[in-house]
């Protein structure tokens, strides 16, 4: 799987708390999944673009 989160954008969004390893790991799958289902309803919808609206 690829890094889809970058590690210090998240340490600087969560400025003044720490961040467990597996945090960002979770995070990732989590991107991952949202990314999934838009992409299934953007194709859903007959279309190759994903949309805000796919969120």
């Amino acid at each position: 799987m690829a890094d889809l989160i970058v590690k210090a954008a998240v340490k600087e969004q969560l400025e003044g708390q720490n961040v467990a390893s597996d945090f960002y790991d979770a995070l990732d799958e989590e991107v991952a999944s949202v990314l999934d289902n838009a992409a299934r309803r953007a194709e859903e919808n007959d279309r190759k673009t994903v949309q805000a609206r796919d969120l």
